[in-house]
Protein backbone atom coordinates (compact mmCIF):
# COMPACT_ATOMS: atom_id res chain seq x y z
CA UNK A 1 0.00 0.00 0.00
CA UNK A 2 1.27 3.31 -0.56
CA UNK A 3 0.37 7.19 0.82
CA UNK A 4 0.95 10.26 0.51
CA UNK A 5 0.74 12.83 3.25
CA UNK A 6 0.70 16.35 2.74
CA UNK A 7 1.58 18.70 5.91
CA UNK A 8 -0.53 21.42 6.34
CA UNK A 9 -2.60 22.98 4.10
CA UNK A 10 -2.71 27.22 4.80
CA UNK A 11 -5.31 29.40 3.06
CA UNK A 12 -5.04 29.65 -0.48
CA UNK A 13 -1.59 29.25 -1.96
CA UNK A 14 -1.41 25.99 -0.12
CA UNK A 15 -4.37 25.02 -2.22
CA UNK A 16 -2.68 26.32 -5.55
CA UNK A 17 0.10 24.15 -4.67
CA UNK A 18 -2.24 21.10 -4.39
CA UNK A 19 -3.79 22.11 -7.26
CA UNK A 20 -0.43 22.58 -9.70
CA UNK A 21 1.62 20.16 -7.79
CA UNK A 22 -0.12 16.92 -6.36
CA UNK A 23 -0.74 15.59 -10.23
CA UNK A 24 2.63 15.38 -10.41
CA UNK A 25 3.86 13.56 -7.18
CA UNK A 26 0.95 10.90 -7.73
CA UNK A 27 2.12 10.30 -11.05
CA UNK A 28 5.66 9.80 -8.98
CA UNK A 29 4.61 7.67 -6.24
CA UNK A 30 1.18 6.00 -7.47
CA UNK A 31 -0.52 6.48 -4.29
CA UNK A 32 -3.85 4.21 -2.92
CA UNK A 33 -4.51 6.89 -0.64
CA UNK A 34 -3.91 10.55 -0.44
CA UNK A 35 -4.17 12.37 3.58
CA UNK A 36 -4.05 15.86 3.83
CA UNK A 37 -4.08 18.01 6.81
CA UNK A 38 -6.70 20.86 6.24
CA UNK A 39 -7.16 23.32 9.80
CA UNK A 40 -5.48 26.09 7.76
CA UNK A 41 -7.21 25.73 4.86
CA UNK A 42 -9.80 28.14 4.58
CA UNK A 43 -7.77 31.48 4.69
CA UNK A 44 -5.16 30.12 7.38
CA UNK A 45 -7.56 29.27 10.06
CA UNK A 46 -10.14 26.53 9.85
CA UNK A 47 -12.05 24.79 6.85
CA UNK A 48 -14.76 25.58 4.56
CA UNK A 49 -17.24 23.37 2.81
CA UNK A 50 -16.40 24.77 -0.34
CA UNK A 51 -12.54 24.22 0.56
CA UNK A 52 -13.16 20.88 1.83
CA UNK A 53 -15.00 19.67 -1.60
CA UNK A 54 -11.73 21.99 -3.59
CA UNK A 55 -9.55 19.77 -2.20
CA UNK A 56 -11.25 16.30 -2.42
CA UNK A 57 -12.14 17.29 -6.07
CA UNK A 58 -7.68 17.39 -6.49
CA UNK A 59 -7.44 14.15 -5.42
CA UNK A 60 -7.51 14.49 -1.65
CA UNK A 61 -8.60 11.06 -0.06
CA UNK A 62 -9.00 12.00 3.82
CA UNK A 63 -8.73 15.56 5.32
CA UNK A 64 -6.98 15.61 9.23
CA UNK A 65 -7.59 18.74 11.01
CA UNK A 66 -6.25 20.34 14.46
CA UNK A 67 -6.05 22.56 16.99
CA UNK A 68 -8.23 25.29 14.65
CA UNK A 69 -10.38 22.51 13.84
CA UNK A 70 -12.93 24.89 15.21
CA UNK A 71 -11.77 27.87 13.92
CA UNK A 72 -14.46 28.29 10.98
CA UNK A 73 -18.34 28.07 11.92
CA UNK A 74 -19.15 25.69 8.88
CA UNK A 75 -17.05 22.84 10.45
CA UNK A 76 -19.92 21.96 12.74
CA UNK A 77 -22.22 20.80 9.94
CA UNK A 78 -19.34 19.84 7.66
CA UNK A 79 -18.20 17.07 10.50
CA UNK A 80 -22.12 15.54 10.58
CA UNK A 81 -22.29 15.06 6.68
CA UNK A 82 -19.02 14.57 5.37
CA UNK A 83 -17.28 11.39 6.65
CA UNK A 84 -13.93 11.41 5.03
CA UNK A 85 -12.85 14.73 7.09
CA UNK A 86 -11.11 13.54 10.51
CA UNK A 87 -10.88 15.79 13.70
CA UNK A 88 -8.47 15.10 16.95
CA UNK A 89 -9.89 11.91 18.49
CA UNK A 90 -8.66 12.87 21.70
CA UNK A 91 -10.91 15.85 22.19
CA UNK A 92 -13.52 15.37 24.92
CA UNK A 93 -16.63 13.09 24.29
CA UNK A 94 -19.37 14.53 22.95
CA UNK A 95 -18.14 16.85 20.50
CA UNK A 96 -18.96 17.06 17.07
CA UNK A 97 -17.31 14.55 14.20
CA UNK A 98 -15.15 11.43 14.05
CA UNK A 99 -11.30 10.77 15.32
CA UNK A 100 -10.67 8.32 13.20
CA UNK A 101 -11.55 6.71 9.83
CA UNK A 102 -11.22 3.39 8.05
CA UNK A 103 -11.01 3.57 4.49
CA UNK A 104 -11.21 0.65 1.39
CA UNK A 105 -7.62 0.93 -0.89
CA UNK A 106 -7.47 -0.72 -3.96
CA UNK A 107 -4.78 -2.77 -1.13
CA UNK A 108 -6.99 -2.91 1.55
CA UNK A 109 -8.49 -1.21 4.54
CA UNK A 110 -6.85 1.24 6.54
CA UNK A 111 -7.49 3.55 9.71
CA UNK A 112 -6.44 7.00 9.27
CA UNK A 113 -6.55 8.76 12.99
CA UNK A 114 -5.80 12.59 13.91
CA UNK A 115 -4.66 13.45 17.38
CA UNK A 116 -4.10 16.34 19.29
CA UNK A 117 -0.85 16.88 21.17
CA UNK A 118 -1.41 18.12 24.72
CA UNK A 119 1.87 20.48 25.31
CA UNK A 120 1.70 23.98 24.49
CA UNK A 121 -1.93 23.38 23.13
CA UNK A 122 -5.08 25.34 24.90
CA UNK A 123 -8.35 24.30 25.37
CA UNK A 124 -9.78 20.68 27.40
CA UNK A 125 -7.53 17.91 25.05
CA UNK A 126 -7.56 13.94 26.76
CA UNK A 127 -4.84 12.20 26.82
CA UNK A 128 -3.42 11.18 22.76
CA UNK A 129 -1.84 8.23 24.33
CA UNK A 130 -4.69 6.42 26.04
CA UNK A 131 -6.75 7.70 23.11
CA UNK A 132 -4.92 5.23 20.88
CA UNK A 133 -4.38 2.83 23.76
CA UNK A 134 -8.23 2.32 23.26
CA UNK A 135 -8.33 2.88 19.73
CA UNK A 136 -6.11 0.11 18.71
CA UNK A 137 -8.26 -2.37 20.57
CA UNK A 138 -11.03 -1.96 18.20
CA UNK A 139 -9.83 -1.64 15.00
CA UNK A 140 -8.58 -4.70 12.78
CA UNK A 141 -6.59 -3.10 9.46
CA UNK A 142 -3.37 -0.80 9.71
CA UNK A 143 -3.30 2.05 11.18
CA UNK A 144 -1.85 5.56 10.70
CA UNK A 145 -1.64 8.65 12.53
CA UNK A 146 -1.84 12.74 11.75
CA UNK A 147 -0.10 14.27 15.40
CA UNK A 148 -0.80 17.43 15.34
CA UNK A 149 1.49 18.72 18.16
CA UNK A 150 3.77 21.38 19.00
CA UNK A 151 6.56 20.00 20.27
CA UNK A 152 9.25 17.50 18.90
CA UNK A 153 9.19 15.48 21.74
CA UNK A 154 5.78 14.59 22.60
CA UNK A 155 5.36 13.75 18.70
CA UNK A 156 8.30 11.19 19.19
CA UNK A 157 7.04 9.59 22.34
CA UNK A 158 3.92 8.80 20.51
CA UNK A 159 5.96 7.42 18.19
CA UNK A 160 7.87 5.37 20.29
CA UNK A 161 4.81 4.42 22.28
CA UNK A 162 2.93 3.13 19.24
CA UNK A 163 6.17 1.51 17.23
CA UNK A 164 5.30 -2.08 15.94
CA UNK A 165 1.46 -1.23 16.84
CA UNK A 166 1.06 1.83 14.00
CA UNK A 167 1.97 1.59 10.56
CA UNK A 168 3.23 5.75 10.56
CA UNK A 169 3.31 8.44 12.81
CA UNK A 170 3.21 11.86 10.64
CA UNK A 171 3.26 15.28 12.43
CA UNK A 172 1.90 17.99 11.35
CA UNK A 173 1.37 21.61 13.10
CA UNK A 174 5.19 23.52 12.80
CA UNK A 175 4.98 23.84 9.52
CA UNK A 176 8.61 23.04 9.13
CA UNK A 177 9.53 19.75 7.67
CA UNK A 178 11.75 18.11 9.59
CA UNK A 179 14.57 15.93 8.18
CA UNK A 180 14.32 12.15 10.44
CA UNK A 181 12.33 10.36 7.83
CA UNK A 182 12.87 6.79 9.85
CA UNK A 183 11.56 3.51 10.04
CA UNK A 184 10.89 2.37 14.02
CA UNK A 185 11.51 -1.02 15.52
CA UNK A 186 8.76 -2.68 14.81
CA UNK A 187 8.05 -1.20 11.14
CA UNK A 188 6.15 1.94 11.96
CA UNK A 189 7.50 5.03 9.72
CA UNK A 190 7.92 8.26 11.46
CA UNK A 191 8.78 11.71 10.90
CA UNK A 192 8.27 14.51 13.17
CA UNK A 193 6.78 17.15 11.21
CA UNK A 194 5.35 17.51 7.52
CA UNK A 195 5.97 20.65 6.96
CA UNK A 196 3.97 23.16 5.41
CA UNK A 197 1.76 23.49 2.06
CA UNK A 198 1.71 27.30 1.16
CA UNK A 199 3.45 30.80 0.56
CA UNK A 200 7.43 30.07 0.69
CA UNK A 201 8.31 33.96 1.19
CA UNK A 202 6.18 33.88 4.84
CA UNK A 203 6.49 33.22 8.59
CA UNK A 204 4.77 29.41 8.89
CA UNK A 205 2.42 30.94 6.16
CA UNK A 206 1.74 34.24 7.42
CA UNK A 207 2.76 37.89 6.19
CA UNK A 208 6.18 38.16 7.76
CA UNK A 209 5.98 42.13 8.50
CA UNK A 210 2.77 40.81 10.40
CA UNK A 211 4.84 38.34 12.71
CA UNK A 212 8.23 40.57 12.73
CA UNK A 213 6.36 43.67 14.52
CA UNK A 214 4.23 41.22 17.17
CA UNK A 215 7.69 39.83 18.37
CA UNK A 216 9.31 43.57 17.95
CA UNK A 217 6.35 45.19 19.91
CA UNK A 218 4.78 42.26 21.60
CA UNK A 219 0.67 44.03 20.73
CA UNK A 220 -1.94 41.72 19.00
CA UNK A 221 -1.88 41.78 15.20
CA UNK A 222 -4.31 40.23 12.82
CA UNK A 223 -2.66 37.25 10.55
CA UNK A 224 -2.97 37.28 7.24
CA UNK A 225 -1.76 34.46 4.57
CA UNK A 226 0.88 35.46 2.44
CA UNK A 227 0.72 35.49 -1.01
CA UNK A 228 3.28 34.59 -3.82
CA UNK A 229 5.35 31.41 -4.64
CA UNK A 230 3.89 28.08 -2.83
CA UNK A 231 5.63 25.40 -1.73
CA UNK A 232 3.88 21.53 -1.12
CA UNK A 233 5.59 19.43 1.96
CA UNK A 234 4.79 15.96 3.02
CA UNK A 235 5.75 12.75 2.60
CA UNK A 236 5.26 9.34 1.21
CA UNK A 237 5.08 6.17 2.90
CA UNK A 238 4.78 2.62 1.62
CA UNK A 239 3.67 -0.46 3.38
CA UNK A 240 3.68 -4.27 2.76
CA UNK A 241 1.32 -6.32 4.67
CA UNK A 242 0.43 -3.09 6.95
CA UNK A 243 4.63 -2.64 8.07
CA UNK A 244 6.51 0.12 6.89
CA UNK A 245 9.09 -0.52 4.55
CA UNK A 246 9.95 3.07 3.29
CA UNK A 247 9.53 6.36 4.08
CA UNK A 248 10.59 9.97 1.74
CA UNK A 249 10.02 13.12 2.42
CA UNK A 250 9.33 15.30 -0.51
CA UNK A 251 9.40 19.13 -0.62
CA UNK A 252 7.99 20.99 -3.93
CA UNK A 253 7.74 24.83 -5.11
CA UNK A 254 5.25 26.68 -7.62
CA UNK A 255 6.34 30.02 -9.30
CA UNK A 256 3.00 30.92 -9.72
CA UNK A 257 1.51 34.10 -7.40
CA UNK A 258 -2.27 34.45 -8.30
CA UNK A 259 -3.52 34.44 -5.39
CA UNK A 260 -4.39 37.39 -2.88
CA UNK A 261 -3.74 36.05 0.60
CA UNK A 262 -6.67 35.68 3.05
CA UNK A 263 -6.98 36.34 6.72
CA UNK A 264 -5.77 33.70 9.47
Amino acid sequence: MRLLFIGDIVGRPGRRAVRELLPGLVEKYAPDAVIANGENAAGGKGISSKVADNLFQLGVSVITMGNHTWGNKEIFALLETERRLVRPLNYPPGLPGQGWLKIETSKGPLVVVNLLGRTGMAGPIDCPFQAMERLLAEVDAPVVVDFHAETTSEKAALAWFLAGRAAAVVGTHTHVQTADCRILPGSTAFITDLGMTGPVNSILGVKTETIINRFRTGLPERFEVASGPAQLAGAFVELEQGKAIRIESFCEYTDREEDEGGTC
